[in-house]
C-alpha cells in the first residue's frame, strides 16, 4: 500500500521527468511490476484506433521489440490510409508507468491516494457481493452504470440488464446529443454529411480541423482543395477551421440559432427553397414557414453582430449551390441550453434546399439489409446479433422521471442526471455506480458536484487503463488492456454503402489487464449470470457475427476494413445508374433516374417533419422550431466557451505521454482589449471565477476572440495526484461550469458566464 500524500506528490512532479512521481511505487502499475520487451506481431496487423471516438482503422506492428509502428489502413479510402497525432501516439501507451496492468482497490478515503493490489477473483468476488447486497437492500435500479459509447458500452451495458438496472448511459449527453436527438426527431434516424462532394458549406463551429473525425476531416479538405467548395464559418473564436474559411464571422456566443433562423427565412421569403421536395417530403411547413416570417435578417442582425446583407447573400449562395451543399449539423459549438432547437434549425435549413440523399449533403447510411432490398439480392453480408436475450429491466429509469427527456434516454440517456437524482432521491436513491472508460470530472459539468456524489455513494468501480479524475474516487479499479492488446467484435462502419472492420490484438498483453467484453462476462458470471454469457470468447462471438461463415471472418481480419458493393444516394441519378449497372436484379430507377420513390422517413408522419407532435406532446409549444432569448452571463462578465484540439481527446488523453508533451497546457485565450483593461499580458497568470468555482490558468493574448469572450481547450487540469503529467496542467473547464440541463436533447450546458483577473 502507498499514500500519495501531498508532499510526495509535489516532490515527485517537481523531479526532472514527471513520470518518475510513482516510478517504482504506484501498485498495480508497470514501474512497479518491471518492463519486458514488447511480444507481437512484426508484419503488419489490421485493427481499428481507439485514440478518440472515431475509431479510425488502422495497420500497426511491433518493431525490434520496442515500440509499436501505427499508420492508417489504406483499405479504408475515406480516411486516406492515415492517422492524426494521437492515432499515431497510441504506442506510447504501453509502457507509461502510470499505466495500472493489475486490479486496485482502495484502502484509504475516497480521492486520498491510497490503493492497494488485488487479484481479480478478490476484486470480481467483492464487486458482486457489494452490488448483491445493494440491490437485495434498495433494489438493482439504484446501480448506475456508465461507459464511453462504442466497443466497451454494450458489455457493460448487458450486466447492467442482467443485474435488472435500467440506468445506463453513455458520453451522448455531453457532446452529440442535441444533433443526434433533433435527427431522430425530424428524419426518424441518424443522418450523415458528405462534405466531400459540397460546393458550398456553412459550419457554425464544427471545428474538424482541431477536432479531427479523419473522414469527415479528409472530406472537407476534398470539398476546399478539390471542389473548390466555399466554406462559410461562424464562431466566437479564430479558429483552425476559420482559418481556413472563405469568410468567418465572430458570431456571439449562443446566438447561433438566430443566424440559422434568419438562412431559413430567407430561403422560404424569397422563394429560393426547393417546392417540389418540400411537397414531396415534408410535414408541417405551413406551421414552419408561419414561423420563420418573423425571423429575419434584421431581427438576427441585432442579437449576432453579424449583418443582415451578409445572411441574406449567404442564403443566397446557399440555394445556388443546392443541392450539392449543407449546412453542417455539427457536433458542439457554443453550447447553448437550445442546442434542440439550433439543431433543427440547422436541419431545416438542409431540408429548404433539398440536399436530402443528395451528393455534397445529407444522407441516411445504408445498412446491409437496406443495401440489399435496393440491390434485389444479397450483395453485402449481414452481421448476426449473437447471445441471448435478456430480459428488460422493469424500474423506470432515472432520466425519464422528467418526461420531456424521452427520446433521449432510449439514445444514451442524460449523464448528468445521475447528480441530480443522487441530490434529490427522485425517483428513488442511487448507490452505486459502475464506469467503464469515462470521465465524467472532465467531460460533465460542476466538478465539485460530482465529488460529492461520489464520495456518497456505496460502491464505485472504475474500469480504465489509468486512475482518471474520476477514477480515482472509485473503489475499485479494474485495469483494461490497450486497444492495442485486445481482439473485439466486428462493427459496423456502413455509411453510403455496407462496410465492416474489426479490432484485432497486435502486441501480447502486458501486465495482468483484460479486455473490457472479458471483464464484464467474468464479473457477470461471478454475478451468476452464466446463462447470458454462452459464448466462450471474443472469437467465437466473432464467428456468430457472421453466421459461420470462415471465409468472410478471414476476410475482414485479413484486410481489416472491408466495404461491399458501390455507393449509392438515393436521390442521385449518377449513383443510381451505377448502381443499377452493377447489379442485374437491382430494383428499378424510377422516370427521374432516382429512387426518390423508395424514400421514407420513420417519422410519425413517414416524412420530414419540420413540426413534431411528439415533442409537442413532451413539452408544449416545443413542437415547432422557435427562438428562445437565454441568459449565458451577466453584464459583468465574459462569455466561457471551449473546444477540442488536434492532439487530445476531450479528458481522456491529457496523461499519454506523448500528447503530453506535445501538448500539456491550455492558455486562455483572450482578446487584446480585453486583457489591456485589466492589466495582463500575454504569458501571465490569470485567474477565471464562475459561479461553479475559480481556476488560474496562463493568458494568451490574441485577436482571434470576441472582445466579449475568453477561451480554452477541455481536458486540462486534473485534479488528481494520480496523474503527474496532467494534474494542475492548466485551467479546469469542469470546474467553471454551472450545472445545467438543455430542453429535450438533456445535453450539458458548456458555456458560462467568468469574470477574468490578473492572478
Amino acid at each position: 500500500m502507498i499514500k500519495l500524500d501531498r508532499r510526495a506528490f509535489l516532490k515527485g512532479a517537481g523531479a526532472s521527468g514527471a513520470a518518475c512521481a510513482f516510478s517504482g511505487g504506484l501498485p498495480g502499475s508497470i514501474a512497479a511490476m518491471g518492463a519486458e520487451p514488447l511480444k507481437g506481431s512484426a508484419t503488419a496487423v489490421n485493427s481499428m484506433c481507439e485514440m478518440c471516438s472515431t475509431r479510425c482503422p488502422i495497420s500497426a506492428r511491433v518493431v525490434d521489440g520496442k515500440t509499436v509502428f501505427i499508420e492508417g489502413n489504406k483499405a479504408a479510402k475515406s480516411f486516406g490510409g492515415k492517422v492524426c497525432a494521437r492515432g499515431g501516439a497510441g504506442h506510447s501507451l504501453l509502457y507509461d508507468p502510470q499505466r495500472i496492468v493489475k486490479p486496485l482497490k482502495r484502502v484509504g478515503e475516497r480521492g486520498e491516494g491510497k490503493w492497494q493490489e488485488i487479484s481479480w477473483e478478490q476484486a470480481y468476488a467483492e464487486i458482486a457481493e457489494k452490488m448483491q447486497q445493494i440491490k437485495q437492500q434498495h433494489g438493482a435500479e439504484s446501480v448506475v452504470f456508465s461507459s464511453k459509447s462504442g466497443s466497451e458500452h454494450g458489455y457493460v451495458f448487458d450486466l447492467a440488464k442482467a443485474y435488472g438496472s435500467p440506468n445506463t448511459f453513455t458520453h451522448f449527453s455531453l457532446c452529440p446529443g442535441a444533433y443526434g436527438v433533433a435527427a431522430q426527431v425530424m428524419f426518424g434516424t441518424k443522418v450523415k454529411r458528405d462534405l466531400g462532394n459540397s460546393k458550398y458549406i456553412i459550419n457554425f463551429g464544427h471545428n474538424l480541423y482541431e477536432g479531427i473525425n479523419m473522414s469527415e476531416t479528409r472530406g472537407l479538405m476534398k470539398a476546399q482543395m478539390e471542389k473548390s467548395a466555399k466554406l462559410v464559418v461562424f464562431d466566437p473564436r479564430f479558429s483552425v477551421v476559420a482559418s481556413k474559411a472563405d469568410e468567418w464571422y465572430p458570431v456571439k456566443p449562443g446566438s447561433d440559432i438566430a443566424i440559422a433562423l434568419a438562412l431559413n427565412h430567407v430561403l422560404i421569403a424569397d422563394n429560393l427553397y426547393d417546392k417540389a421536395f418540400v411537397e414531396r417530403y415534408v410535414a408541417g411547413f405551413e406551421q414552419f414557414a408561419a414561423q420563420m416570417r418573423d425571423y429575419t435578417p434584421e431581427w438576427a442582425a441585432s442579437l449576432t453582430d453579424v449583418s443582415a446583407k451578409d445572411i441574406r447573400r449567404i442564403a443566397h449562395e446557399l440555394a445556388k449551390a443546392a443541392p450539392h451543399a449543407v449546412v453542417d449539423f455539427g457536433h458542439r459549438n457554443t453550447f447553448t441550453p437550445e442546442e434542440f432547437e439550433l439543431r433543427r434549425a440547422i436541419y431545416a435549413a438542409n431540408v429548404l434546399i433539398g440536399n436530402f440523399e443528395r451528393k455534397g449533403g445529407i444522407y441516411a447510411g445504408k445498412k446491409a439489409k437496406t443495401y440489399n432490398k435496393f440491390a434485389g439480392a444479397d450483395v453485402a453480408p449481414s452481421l448476426a446479433k449473437p447471445g441471448v436475450k435478456i430480459p428488460s429491466p422493469t424500474a423506470e429509469r432515472i432520466d425519464t422521471y422528467d418526461k420531456q427527456f424521452s427520446l433521449v434516454a432510449s439514445m444514451g440517456g442524460v449523464y448528468q442526471s445521475i447528480l441530480d437524482t443522487f441530490e434529490t432521491g427522485k425517483p428513488y436513491p442511487i448507490h452505486g455506480w459502475i464506469m467503464a472508460r469515462t470521465n465524467p470530472m472532465q467531460t460533465m459539468t460542476d466538478r465539485a458536484r460530482i465529488e460529492k456524489v461520489l464520495k456518497g455513494l456505496d460502491l464505485v468501480v472504475a474500469c480504465d487503463l489509468y486512475i482518471s479524475e474520476t477514477a480515482a474516487y472509485a473503489d475499485y479499479m479494474l485495469p483494461e488492456s490497450t486497444y492495442l492488446e485486445r481482439d473485439e467484435e466486428i462493427a459496423d462502419k456502413s455509411g453510403k454503402n455496407p462496410a465492416y472492420y474489426v479490432r484485432q490484438q497486435v502486441v501480447e498483453v502486458i501486465g495482468d489487464t483484460k479486455p473490457a467484453w472479458q471483464i464484464f462476462r467474468e464479473l457477470g458470471i461471478k454475478l451468476g449470470y452464466q446463462d447470458y454469457y454462452p459464448w466462450d470468447d471474443i472469437h467465437t462471438l466473432q464467428l456468430a457475427q457472421v453466421h459461420k461463415d470462415y471465409a468472410l471472418l478471414k476476410r475482414i481480419k485479413t484486410e481489416g476494413y472491408v466495404s461491399f458493393g458501390k455507393p449509392l444516394m438515393l436521390r442521385e441519378p449518377k449513383m443510381v445508374a451505377d448502381f443499377t449497372a452493377e447489379f442485374a436484379t437491382a430494383i428499378a430507377a424510377d422516370d427521374d433516374g432516382s429512387y426518390g420513390s423508395h424514400l421514407k422517413f420513420k417519422t410519425p408522419s413517414g416524412k420530414i417533419e419540420l413540426y413534431s407532435d411528439t415533442v409537442e406532446a413532451l413539452v408544449a409549444g416545443r413542437g415547432n422550431i422557435v427562438f428562445r432569448d437565454v441568459t449565458l452571463k451577466q453584464p459583468d462578465e465574459l462569455y466561457f466557451i471551449q473546444g477540442k484540439v488536434a492532439v487530445h481527446t476531450n479528458g481522456a488523453t491529457h496523461n499519454v505521454p506523448m500528447l503530453a508533451n506535445l501538448m500539456s497546457d491550455n492558455a486562455v485565450w483572450i482578446h487584446p482589449k480585453t486583457a489591456a483593461a485589466r492589466g495582463i499580458a500575454d504569458g501571465d497568470k490569470i485567474r477565471l471565477t464562475s459561479s461553479a468555482g475559480s481556476e488560474e490558468g496562463k493568458a494568451l493574448v490574441t485577436k482571434g476572440i470576441r472582445p466579449d469572450t475568453v477561451f480554452a481547450y477541455m481536458g486540462f487540469g486534473s485534479k488528481n495526484r494520480e496523474l503527474t503529467r496532467a494534474t494542475g496542467k492548466g485551467i479546469h473547464c469542469g470546474n467553471l461550469l454551472p450545472h445545467q440541463t438543455a430542453p429535450i436533447s438533456g445535453m450539458c450546458v458548456h458555456t458560462t458566464g467568468v469574470k477574468l483577473e490578473k492572478a
